[in-house]
């Protein structure tokens, strides 16, 4: 995968949660549950871009499941606020205690950076959905949202662990 396709030179970097300057960045993190039925659920939702579809967003694929190279695009909204987003996947892991994966994005998209979606069973056995991201805005609409763009960047993380805890139920 090249990454002078991507629009940014950390490629990777969400992969150990590593925040590289000069981006805004956010961490969200949300307990989905319990238990080894719960981490299965949520990994299998979030790798088969169920999560994202349950947003609701309209998802495209190359792959019926998140591994690196897959091309993803996101377009959320309607009308003259409806916004694709070009992505790839550049990392991809699943275990039995976690599981995830993150995009870059790709000429086109409103911002440039990466955002990683990790879902992890700790030592108890409560169930994580960690969120983590880093972006610059690239597109007009993005810099004249300006101090806005954080928030529902926020929003969005949330809303997933929202609906991840819904569909990693038993």
């Amino acid at each position: 995968m090249p990454v002078h396709e991507f629009t940014y030179d950390e490629v990777g970097a969400t992969r150990n949660a590593d925040i590289p300057s000069g981006y805004r960045w956010l961490r969200v993190r949300t307990e989905l549950g319990s238990g080894p039925e719960v981490m299965r659920n949520a990994a299998d939702a979030l790798m088969e871009f169920w999560m994202h579809r349950a947003l609701p967003a309209k998802v495209t694929a190359s792959a019926p499941r998140a591994a690196a190279g897959v091309a993803v695009e996101l377009r959320l909204g309607a009308g003259p606020l409806r916004v694709s987003a070009p992505c790839r996947v550049v990392w991809a892991e699943d275990g039995d205690r976690r599981a995830g994966w993150a995009y870059g994005t790709l000429p086109g998209h409103p911002a440039s950076g990466e955002e990683a979606f990790v879902v992890h069973m700790d030592d108890s056995g409560d169930v994580w959905l960690t969120v983590t991201a880093f972006s610059r805005p690239v597109s007009r609409v993005m810099r004249l949202a300006g101090p806005l763009a954080p928030i529902f960047q926020r929003a969005y993380a949330r809303r997933c662990g929202a609906v991840l805890s819904r569909l990693a139920r038993p």
